[in-house]
């Protein structure tokens, strides 16, 4: 299910299918890869909006899809989106979660009305559920999907590794896969943290092309 995926870091990745290299959130890429046919924005944070990565995969005929205030800063092909959309782009149908803090420390981080979001892409037959930033909420816990691409790296931006754990069990997707963490937040070992509570919901650990840069163990 993840082998036409590649991780970056935080969460940032590339699906090449055939004909078509989509990116979400470009970040940490190398000075030469594939160009990109379209590239989802979650929201404006720059470790997922990164206008020099960008620059890197952009072609004349990319497609951008992103929420509004990343979508006013871009140029191009761009399609502006808000929380709770159905569409498609390229071929591809996507749906737009809601992806916003509710713990009371992180509320400022990612705040509900700035209208950020996750993706659900449906990619060759599955779902991926990309969460995008934030916290458990009533909207992440009704999602759809074959695949759950959640951040995990904890305080104090995002949910912890435990926190996400228990959005898996909710939604049972028939693979979880933890990111964002082990740069910026979060430390290397919260991949495993994160497969150990989430039992018995099947996880799958990427290797980020980027080496992690905060190691340690999670602090439980």
């Amino acid at each position: 299910m993840l082998e036409k995926f590649t991780w970056y870091k935080q969460s940032a990745y590339k699906w090449k299918g055939e004909g078509l290299t989509v990116y979400i959130d470009p970040w940490g890429l190398k000075a030469q890869e594939e160009p990109a046919d379209v590239i989802f924005i979650t929201h404006a944070h720059s470790d997922h909006f990164e206008p020099t990565d960008i620059e890197k995969i952009r072609k004349k005929t990319t497609q951008f899809v992103a929420p509004r205030d990343v979508a006013d800063k871009l140029t191009g092909n761009v399609k502006a989106i808000k929380p709770g959309e159905s569409l498609d782009v390229a071929g591809i149908k996507f749906q737009t979660v809601p992806a916003y803090s509710t713990v009371e420390h992180r509320l400022q981080t990612h705040p509900k009305s700035n209208n950020w979001v996750g993706y659900i892409l449906s990619l060759e037959g599955q779902r991926y559920w990309f969460s995008g930033d934030g916290d458990p909420n009533p909207d992440i816990e009704q999602v759809k999907t074959d695949v759950a691409l959640i951040c995990v790296g904890g305080d104090p931006y995002v949910m912890s590794a435990s926190e996400a754990a228990g959005v898996v069990k909710k939604i049972k997707p028939q693979l979880a896969v933890p990111n964002h963490y082990g740069f910026v937040v979060g430390v290397a070992s919260d991949g495993e943290a994160f497969a150990k509570e989430a039992a018995p919901i099947k996880v799958q650990i990427m290797k980020p092309v980027n080496a992690f840069e905060r190691t340690g163990v999670a602090a439980h």
